[in-house]
């Protein structure tokens, strides 16, 4: 199935300039986020399993300055890059779409790469970004696995090796709507013979073409150019079963199919040229990460292995033209349901993709307008209307805004179209909430009592008290009930909306806390409010509180003393 690479490379590579390259071996390693409130937390665990592997990929924006800003765990993996290497795989880097990454864009991953001693940045062959916007959850569009998709990433390709001064590793993408008459590992030999870059094979993306395309497992592979495999990703995911089809998720947080690690195993010694095994494990708890690490090792053990030498392109004498193509954004517009999934190839697949952006969508929005979003996207078409509206595809024509931002503006919109009391109450609630935190929280000295720092009190003039418990009822009670029967009811939404619509009178005192899925929001009696409210202003001395209102305060946790 798979092309004779080495004859392709001898015919398209002769506009190529080549220079060699030593890449060290890495051995096995975790992949990260850089953020210290992510698990597992890769130095904290290494510290705790000494040698439990050997190496960090992490995800980080293209910019090395954006990067030290923005990833909270980058000044330790800096300071430890020396006796933990890592591996830079950015996932911001577009290889399809309908435009070329900006040269400055390309400067700036060149210099992290060297900075922080990367070896070889490796990325999914995909469309992340449109100017710096990235899709929500990261879920970028894979290209067609035909003549048209191989063009438009060779451009890609070549046209970002041509400023890197390390090589660039191709990653197989993920897939679960079927477009192009090739299989995926033809398409990423054919990929790898026009660019002669290396290649890095993602055992969970193969598992998804080879679900969505109704083929076995190793389909492929034998005709495919495991020499030029210097990385192997395995991870987390979900298969789900759509009729005849079943289709493969990647969701790094879940457990790894046991397939996975049999493949992983007859391919390791099938791969000569192997740097690097990496377990994209994030979401997993420590002792979960720790013990797929150490199944992983019997595989890839300690211990260093002599460098290898590879030959990659240095300057490429012209990146053939990127021609205009307007595929991408017709699988936009299907995949974010602006268009009739029948409007493009494989319609069971499409439909499918649908689902997965529709509910990573869903979970975004939820962290900040969990009400507004029931009331107006709590079912499949209400989530269409948003995704398949102008104001979410402004979203890409600005990395200023946000899939909150833009949500807020087209409820905006849709409230001036259809008044609707109950939700335009939900909506004021949510769009005060950023503003609570803006104000600062004064700490009490000794002997005093004062407000936590991640508490805020605010009010408004109706009282939204029975909303705010319902719909953690609802969510509760509908989830509960799917579990049980294998579909959501979502007609169960119809009383948040009469409750919507029954606000009782204010003036409604409530208090927001800061939690790392958004705000929570929960309701105090009037007397706890006023109290809170002078705590925002100042600390008080604990004599001149009422003892029944500190051991109210006390024990929902929304004080703290000096």
């Amino acid at each position: 199935m798979a092309v004779d690479a080495g004859r392709v490379y001898v015919e398209r590579m002769t506009h190529v300039v080549s220079e060699t390259w030593t890449l060290p071996w890495r051995g096995l390693g975790l992949s990260s986020n850089l953020s210290v409130a992510d698990v597992p937390q890769p130095y904290r665990l290494l510290d705790e399993s000494p040698g439990l592997f050997d190496y960090v990929e992490y995800s980080a924006p293209l910019s090395l300055e954006e990067s030290k800003a923005h990833a909270s765990l980058f000044p330790e993996m800096w300071r430890r890059r020396q006796d933990v290497p890592v591996l830079f795989h950015p996932v911001h880097l577009n290889l399809w779409g309908p435009a070329l990454e900006p040269v400055q864009a390309l400067r700036d991953l060149d210099a992290h790469a060297r900075a922080v001693e990367s070896p070889w940045v490796g990325n999914d062959v995909g469309w992340w970004h449109v100017d710096g916007q990235p899709f929500p959850g990261y879920l970028y569009f894979t290209p067609p696995f035909n003549e048209a998709g191989l063009e438009a990433c060779v451009s890609h390709a070549l046209h970002v090796q041509q400023h890197l001064s390390v090589p660039l590793a191709l990653e197989n993408p993920a897939v679960l709507a079927r477009r192009g008459q090739w299989h995926v590992l033809d398409f990423m030999a054919k990929l790898h013979a026009r660019t002669g870059a290396p290649l890095l094979l993602d055992l969970g993306h193969l598992l998804s073409h080879q679900l969505s395309a109704g083929l076995p497992l190793q389909t492929g592979l034998d005709g495919f150019p495991l020499d030029q495999v210097i990385e192997l990703h395995i991870a987390g995911g979900v298969v789900t079963h759509r009729g005849p089809r079943s289709f493969y998720v990647d969701d790094h947080t879940q457990p790894v199919r046991e397939e996975l690690f049999d493949l992983l195993a007859s391919l390791i010694p099938r791969c000569p040229a192997l740097r690097a095994v990496t377990f994209e494990g994030d979401g997993h708890p420590p002792e979960v990460a720790r013990m797929s690490l150490r199944r992983l090792r019997q595989w890839v053990p300690a211990g260093a292995r002599p460098p290898l030498t590879w030959r990659v392109p240095a300057a490429v004498a012209a990146v053939p033209p990127l021609t205009e193509d307007s595929q991408p954004w017709a699988l936009f517009d299907a995949g974010y349901a602006a268009a009739p999934a029948a409007s493009v190839e494989d319609e069971a697949g499409t439909l499918a993709d649908q689902d997965f952006r529709l509910a990573v969508v869903a979970e975004v929005l939820d962290r900040d307008w969990p009400l507004t979003r029931l009331l107006l996207a709590g079912t499949r078409e209400g989530l269409a209307a948003f995704t398949g509206s102008k104001e979410y595809r402004k979203l890409f024509d600005s990395v200023a805004r946000t899939p909150g931002q833009s949500f807020a503006s087209w409820a905006m919109r849709r409230l001036r179209e259809s008044p609707d009391e109950g939700a335009s109450a939900a909506l004021t609630l949510e769009m005060l909430l950023p503003s609570l935190f803006t104000r600062r929280v004064p700490a009490p000295a000794p002997g005093q009592v004062g407000l936590m720092e991640d508490v805020r009190v605010g009010s408004l003039p109706v009282d939204l008290s029975e909303l705010v418990h319902s719909a953690r009822a609802v969510r509760r009670h509908l989830t509960a009930r799917a579990w049980a029967c294998g579909t959501l009811e979502l007609s169960g939404l119809d009383s948040l909306n009469q409750v919507a619509r029954r606000p009782g009178p204010g003036p409604w005192s409530f208090v927001a806390r800061r939690r790392a899925g958004g705000p929570e929001v929960m309701s105090v009696p009037p007397a706890l409010g006023e109290f809170l409210g002078m705590l925002a202003v100042r600390p008080m001395v604990e004599a001149e509180v009422a003892p029944g209102l500190l051991e109210a305060a006390r024990a929902r946790g929304l004080i703290r003393q000096g």
